[in-house]
């Protein structure tokens, strides 16, 4: 038997965090997904610990302010991704710019500079990285997808698409289609 399962990285990054804290006595208070403050000085010895324990679950703590904003920006856009139907209407620049408080144009030179690409190619693959996982996990039409997801049109879908992954949105799914096929055979 074979089973898909959808998962959260925000709530269970969050949960590990908040338990990890709470078990080694750390007062703290989270503040945005992946900032924290704490509340007290925190002894070396437990933030030594708090540091493995983060590393064994491939978390790791960032200190340098611009990669502190990049990653912000990266989560900010996966949360707008994820969330296209709430910030319907809203060019990404402006809402970037409210999320974060920074011009855009400083948001991406800043991105560009530490990752070597731009915030423009970041959202495209962000979304179709999630519209892979819709038509892995859901039943929705091309259209649907084309829709939640903000695109003009299925074409400009498509054409995103396949510049990204080298095939079309239908041969994806067809390939989804024959993997469960063969998986089901199996069992």
């Amino acid at each position: 038997m074979k089973i898909f399962i959808k998962f959260d990285f925000k709530r269970i990054c969050t949960k590990v965090i908040e338990e990890k804290l709470t078990g080694l006595g750390i007062k703290y208070r989270m503040l945005n997904f992946g900032e924290i403050e704490f509340l007290e000085e925190v002894p070396d010895d437990k933030m030594k610990a708090f540091n493995a324990i983060l590393k064994d679950y491939g978390i790791e703590k960032i200190e340098n302010q611009k990669v502190i904003l990049v990653q912000k920006i990266k989560d900010t856009i996966i949360d707008m991704v994820l969330n296209a139907n709430e910030t319907m209407n809203v060019k990404s620049s402006v809402y970037l710019s409210e999320k974060l408080g920074h011009s855009y144009g400083y948001l991406s030179n800043l991105f560009s500079e530490v990752t070597y690409t731009s915030v423009e190619n970041f959202i495209i693959l962000q979304r179709i990285e999630h519209a892979k996982s819709l038509m892995i996990n859901t039943d929705l039409s091309l259209t649907e997808i084309a829709y939640r997801l903000q695109y003009s049109s299925v074409a400009h879908l498509s054409t995103q698409f396949k510049n990204t992954t080298g095939i079309t949105p239908t041969t994806f799914q067809r390939i989804i289609a024959k993997r469960r096929e063969l998986s089901s055979n199996k069992n």
